[in-house]
């Protein structure tokens, strides 16, 4: 863990302190903020530089730490072959818990399965345009687990073309999806987080949510198995909500060079606003890893077995998708009852 990370107590009084209104929804303190930005990326300022205007509105560890994030992106400081910045993942940390306490309140499950050392493969679903999910996936392993560790996640290359997006993605441990850098970031010995559905997942209708697309060909099994990392299959509620997909602009997708250039409630009605993701509640959950290590690398051949794997990883993923949607309940408002309070920490049937 980083020097530059502090402790959380006093960070989590504040913000919950600036946080709290009269509903379980988080949008009281949100609509200056949200004013705010909307402004800054009306006037053509990049998301976090529009973040810094409202900085007036935000607790004092958060504020500190978008400055310290401006900074990092305008001067010249380390980063690795893709960009990975680790003083600027530590300096966005408090605006990131802060979406992931109060903006999503995600409850993590079963963090502990995330092996603490070594190279480890993460394979979860994925829904909306940019990779909330993966940010999330690793503030919760920041946040949750004994001995905590950045996330090296994989995204469409697109996300990486992105003028105003990359340098934040990149920066934050992403690079571009491809089976190259899957394995040199394991052969680093990184935690790599991949999502086998691809831009299929974007593309869902409303009415297809948290129904899992095809993994392909089992990709990220051969993956696994030529590095000799454990899979752990992650399953993410609350993501298919943040952007409702309600139609489709396939021209426009085509002319920015992204595969789906979704109609949500919000966008593009409210403009810049409306690329701003809904509050829905989340749940992510870590499954048992699966060991890979014993079948050695020429395994990755054997298509039988990589196939048997990557339906395994599906179907369990599957599962605790509708297990977790269903004990998560309501996808805004958090539920008052025997499952308000309730934590699973395994992924049995």
């Amino acid at each position: 863990m980083s020097p530059a990370r502090r402790e959380r107590g006093d960070r989590a009084e504040t913000a919950a302190d600036w946080a709290r209104g009269p509903t379980d929804l988080p949008l009281r303190p949100a609509v200056t903020i949200l004013r705010g930005l909307q402004g800054g990326l009306a006037r053509g300022l990049a998301p976090l530089e529009a973040l810094g205007g409202t900085a007036s509105g935000l607790p004092r560890e958060v504020r500190a730490g978008l400055e310290g994030a401006l900074r990092r992106i305008e001067g010249d400081f380390p980063e690795d072959e893709w960009g990975f910045d680790e003083g600027f993942a530590d300096a966005v940390l408090p605006l990131l818990e802060l979406m992931y306490d109060r903006w999503w309140r995600v409850e993590a499950l079963g963090v502990p399965h995330v092996p603490a050392h070594g190279r480890a493969l993460l394979v979860a679903n994925h829904a909306g345009v940019l990779p909330w999910d993966a940010v999330m996936i690793a503030v919760a392993i920041m946040r949750e687990h004994p001995l905590p560790r950045h996330v090296r996640f994989l995204v469409l290359r697109w996300a990486i073309d992105l003028p105003w997006l990359s340098t934040a993605v990149r920066k934050l441990g992403g690079a571009v999806a491809s089976p190259y850098n899957a394995v040199r970031l394991l052969e680093q010995d990184e935690l790599v987080a991949v999502f086998p559905e691809g831009p299929r997942a974007i593309g869902k209708d409303w009415s297809e949510r948290y129904r899992l697309q095809r993994f392909g060909r089992g990709g990220f099994v051969e993956i696994a198995l030529r590095a000799g990392a454990p899979i752990v299959p992650v399953a993410v509620v609350g993501s298919e909500e943040i952007y409702p997909k309600l139609a489709d602009l396939r021209p426009l997708a085509k002319l920015l060079g992204a595969p789906y250039f979704p109609i949500t409630p919000t966008f593009p009605a409210l403009g810049p606003l409306g690329a701003v993701p809904l509050p829905s509640r989340w749940r992510i959950e870590f499954c048992e890893p699966i060991e890979t290590a014993s079948f050695g690398p020429e395994a990755a051949d054997d298509r039988r077995l990589v196939l048997e794997l990557a339906e395994r990883v599906r179907e369990t993923i599957q599962q605790r998708l509708l297990t977790g949607v269903f004990e998560r309940g309501s996808a805004f408002v958090r539920p008052r009852g025997p499952f308000r309070d309730a934590r699973r920490t395994d992924c049995l049937g």
